[in-house]
């Protein structure tokens, strides 16, 4: 008997921490919690938010219904000494109506909102801003055009961070430059696929300014878990002075400064093979416009060190409580050994090169 106890304590001990570690607690100021999908912070998300409570306690109800009922039975119906066989119900018309049709209309329920809502969440509203998301293996890059503000023809190409005016609708247009992605901003909105050949839209609004984490939900490969973004949402006064920052070119520095050796760190160690750079009109005889000559594309570099550009390595660095020159350095020094198969090779910098790179890389702004 005592053995018995001393396993079931045992067994309980055991689901005890299992359901202890799938709990955390959620409170708007917890920032351990970036990817918290009970929070929500835009009237979409809310939508989700909305849908799932009462599915979760119609579930909840059905569980405990149907524990009770087996526990019930368990008790009060076992097999007894003298007991006779229970009458069996095989075939009884009218039970099994029943419980087809309670089943059934609990589920039709719940279909009718949900259908709604996955409807509602899929189309965009014709006039809302619309900003196409491409992923790569592991960023997410972001390009603006035919917005107010930017001339026909322009466009801007941004990583990491997405800047979006706050209380405002915007339609991500998403698309994979090589494998099946998902770009989940949680606090936002739901999962959505990005795959190859394809167009989905996704449909983000933030109630106010503040920055919402997004990370890729789908499997792609052996950085996935680092294959991170952020959505920076701003005011609207905000948001065009940071799109008016956007199209302007990147400034030469004056020669002979450390930012000028990193210049010519970045055009003669390999760096235009995949980076791209838009350039003032100069003296110097640097392009005008560097474009990535290479079949993989990496991130424009142009506004590198913006303002809301505050993370690198797709939004992977720098780490908690990590300097960011520090993070850089480490980064630029090795990335494969930061992120594991990344594209970005280790070229074998000095630390002067590599000092002199970061002083030319935060004239980027």
């Amino acid at each position: 008997m005592r053995s018995r106890l001393r396993s079931l304590r045992l067994a309980g001990l055991v689901l005890l921490a299992l359901v202890l570690s799938a709990c955390q607690l959620i409170a708007p100021d917890v920032e351990d919690a970036p990817l918290n999908s009970l929070d929500p912070k835009g009237p979409f998300a809310r939508q989700i938010d909305s849908l799932f409570w009462p599915v979760f306690w119609i579930a909840v109800g059905i569980f405990f219904l149907v524990q009770l009922a087996i526990i019930a039975a368990a008790v009060f119906f076992r097999d007894r000494p003298g007991r006779k066989e229970a009458k069996q119900i095989h075939g009884n018309a009218k039970l099994e109506v029943i419980w087809t049709v309670i089943p059934a209309l609990i589920l039709a329920t719940i279909a009718v909102p949900t259908v709604r809502t996955v409807f509602d969440l899929t189309e965009c509203s014709p006039d809302a801003m619309r900003i196409e998301v491409i992923a790569h293996q592991w960023w997410f890059e972001f390009r603006y055009s035919n917005i107010e503000g930017i001339p026909d023809g322009a466009e801007i190409e941004t990583a990491n961070s997405m800047v979006i005016p706050a209380d405002e609708e915007v339609c991500a247009v998403l698309s994979s430059e090589d494998v099946i992605h998902n770009f989940w901003v949680p606090k936002l909105n739901g999962k959505r696929y990005l795959i190859p050949g394809q167009e989905q839209v996704l449909r983000l609004q933030a109630d106010e300014p503040g920055t919402y984490y997004a990370h890729c939900a789908e499997y792609c490969g052996l950085s996935h878990s680092l294959m991170r973004a952020h959505v920076v949402a701003v005011a609207a006064d905000d948001f065009d002075a940071w799109i008016a920052r956007q199209l302007e070119p990147a400034a030469v520095p004056e020669e002979g400064t450390p930012a000028d050796e990193g210049l010519q760190v970045f055009l003669n160690a390999g760096c235009v093979q995949c980076h791209s750079v838009d350039f003032a009109d100069n003296d110097r005889n640097v392009p005008d416009n560097i474009i990535a000559r290479e079949t993989f594309n990496g991130p424009n570099l142009t506004h590198f060190s913006d303002q809301y550009r505050t993370m690198f390595a797709g939004a992977t660095l720098p780490e908690a409580g990590e300097d960011y020159d520090t993070a850089l350095k480490r980064w630029l020094a090795d990335p494969p050994s930061v992120k594991p198969g990344s594209y970005m090779p280790d070229l074998g910098l000095t630390e002067a090169e590599i000092d002199n790179l970061i002083a030319w890389l935060k004239t980027l702004e």
